[in-house]
């Protein structure tokens, strides 16, 4: 039987395909809500690190030491923190909300350097408060800095999801522990194929949003005029 053969096989089983759309959904599950708790931590910890800059090099320590735990070491650790049970979800969770957050701390303080001076001492002069002012000022100027890192964290999200197979919670990456054990290279395939679209689909989502969020730049791009003849 060739390899098409067997994948077309695979998934002409209703109990496959069943087991494909929970993973899939629990991936989307493990991999997004995390990135959404960790933008919003790392904004806080980079307003933090901005605001008081004898802070910003302790932040940015930590926030390198955090993200060089081995994932599988701080998914094991977590539930003796937190007083979970090791297959709970929130484990994952958690762990990744701490590698994002650590990620993008970096990106939310050069993308917060990034706003021009002039603009945060107008806004002062208009009388807006340090809250409001970050809130409808500095952070809306500092979107297409920060969207990169954004981009960058979504992928290493939904990679580093796989690895909580390991520990019996993790997406797609059960598809993958499933075909080793098995020797069976349908799951692993279409494993690796909905993780790579998913990648795929978040990031032309975050690019599209991040065109909604800044239309000046749409507005400011420059307008090539026609050379007559």
């Amino acid at each position: 039987m060739s390899f098409f053969d067997e994948l077309g096989q695979y998934l002409s089983s209703a109990n496959n395909r069943e087991q494909i759309v929970d993973t899939l959904a629990e991936h989307c599950y493990l991999a997004l809500l995390p990135l959404v708790l960790g933008i919003v931590l790392a904004i806080l910890v980079g307003w933090l690190g901005n605001t008081w800059p004898r802070a910003r090099g302790v932040i940015l320590v930590v926030s390198n030491l955090v993200y060089t735990v081995p994932s599988l070491a701080l998914f094991v650790v977590i539930p003796s923190l937190i007083g979970t049970k090791m297959l709970d979800s929130i484990n994952v969770v958690v762990a990744l909300t701490l590698y994002t957050a650590a990620l993008l701390v970096r990106p939310v303080l050069d993308a917060l350097d990034a706003v021009p001076p002039a603009v945060i001492a107008s806004a002062t002069a208009m009388g807006y408060r340090p809250a409001r002012r970050f809130l409808t000022v500095e952070l809306p100027l500092a979107v297409p800095v920060l969207a990169a890192g954004v981009r960058v964290a979504s992928v290493s999200n939904i990679s580093l999801v796989s690895v909580g197979a390991l520990i019996g919670v993790g997406g797609l990456g059960v598809l993958f522990t499933d075909g080793f054990q098995r020797e069976y290279f349908s799951p692993i395939v279409v494993g690796i194929a909905l993780t790579l679209v998913l990648a795929l689909v978040v990031d032309l989502l975050l690019v599209l949003l991040r065109r909604v969020l800044t239309p000046w730049d749409r507005a400011a791009a420059p307008v090539k005029e026609e050379v007559p003849a």
